[in-house]
């Protein structure tokens, strides 16, 4: 009867409720709008920066990412490879080798870094092929080098030419050599595109004397939200006292900082859209609350319990709010999808700058449910609190002056 009589009450003053209720639905409406952009931005940078060098997971040995010595590199063992095989969360691993030397053509010197890789495995992770501008992928038996289009314009250098390493080895082995050019590559991350260098992962391990071992497994994942599950399942498993294993939270710190810093901003956006929200109900409820003053009056006169009252009020403002929330999820889905699937390109300078950081210049909207389950949670708790406005009016009701006034 209570839950009959608290719908008959909303529609009883009918604009009333529905600018309550549209009050709720433009609050879910945008905010979900804008935090599925916000989401969607920060999905894509970390997609790109991730596919882009360094995976989701990474497996080094101990000590590797605190100190980035060649000499902290470690051959994988075969009880490794089968955990990682066995995981149905991964579908592959990309070993690798890296280090710095010292890169010379004619009278001109530079600092690189080397990386020794499966080119097949790593243009999965990369998608080197697109980015390739001349030559090709060395062979996996070759001893040719794959350059960055920044390094090959430093040097001057074309198809074919040489390029002389300088460096040190595992257990300071010399490492020194006389390579040719078999491909230059246009790498989107400015500090990489100026001093990478790629070749064959057997062809580095000679060169830095340091058969079949590598400093990293990058480890490529079916289904990037369930990272932080996969990482959990591998650390029970892992030798954590020979291994880290590290998600690219971090091994790209300054990332999450930017997403952290750009995030707050947005919450500050919505926290503004949600003070104007709640003003806006609080007022139609407080209007409520003045012109029923006489019918609660009346009620609790005739016997009404004040508990009973304020439950039909607290029904009353629930239901509103679930009302304009369903409605404004309902209504925010198509525009999400539609701008997911086409999102918003950017254009001129502003393309020109996202593209030289090496970001894709697009802004899509993310369909993460979670976003919409959690704004539509805090627009209904706004709801609740201010309903507790009529409640503490009836719990202080006197019903002579109420039917007086």
């Amino acid at each position: 009867m209570i839950l009959k009589m608290a719908w008959r009450n909303i529609w009883r003053n009918k604009r009333r409720s529905i600018i309550t209720i549209s009050s709720i639905f433009c609050a879910v409406f945008f905010a979900v709008f804008a935090r599925s952009f916000q989401i969607g931005v920060y999905d894509k940078m970390v997609s790109n920066m991730v596919g882009m060098y360094t995976g989701y997971l990474q497996i080094q040995q101990k000590g590797f990412w605190q100190e980035q010595s060649i000499d902290n590199s470690f051959v994988p063992e075969q009880r490794v490879l089968e955990l990682l095989k066995n995981n149905n969360q991964i579908l592959g691993s990309n070993g690798r080798l890296e280090s710095f030397a010292l890169t010379a053509s004619e009278n001109l010197t530079k600092g690189a870094i080397i990386m020794g890789v499966d080119f097949k495995k790593e243009d999965l992770l990369m998608d080197l092929t697109p980015k390739i501008k001349a030559g090709k992928f060395p062979k996996e038996d070759s001893a040719s080098l794959l350059i960055s289009e920044g390094l090959a314009n430093y040097y001057n250098l074309d198809l074919g030419d040489s390029l002389i390493l300088l460096g040190q080895g595992f257990h300071g082995a010399s490492a020194n050599g006389i390579f040719p050019i078999e491909g230059i590559v246009k790498l989107p991350m400015p500090n990489l595109n100026d001093r990478l260098v790629f070749m064959p992962i057997v062809a580095s391990q000679e060169l830095f004397a340091a058969p079949d071992r590598i400093t990293s497994l990058v480890l490529q994942l079916d289904n990037p939200s369930k990272l932080s599950q996969t990482k959990i399942e591998l650390q029970g498993k892992l030798d954590t006292e020979i291994y880290d294993l590290l998600d690219w939270k971090q091994l790209l710190p300054e990332l999450v900082q930017t997403i952290q810093a750009d995030s707050a901003g947005g919450i500050i956006i919505l926290g503004i859209l949600y003070m104007i929200v709640t003003f806006g109900i609080l007022g139609t409820l407080l209007m409520m609350t003045a012109e029923r003053m006489y019918e609660f009056g009346i009620l609790v006169s005739i016997g009404m319990r004040k508990g009973k009252l304020m439950l039909t009020i607290v029904l009353e403002s629930l239901m509103m709010g679930l009302l304009g929330v369903v409605l404004g999820v309902i209504g925010i889905t198509p525009v999400r999808y539609y701008f997911h699937l086409n999102p918003i390109r950017l254009q001129a300078k502003a393309a020109d700058s996202i593209e030289a950081f090496g970001f894709e210049p697009v802004i899509p909207a993310s369909l993460d449910p979670q976003i919409a389950i959690n704004h539509a949670g805090i627009v209904l708790l706004i709801v609740m609190l201010c309903s507790l406005y009529p409640i503490a009016v009836i719990l202080k009701l006197k019903p002579i002056k109420a039917m007086r006034s």
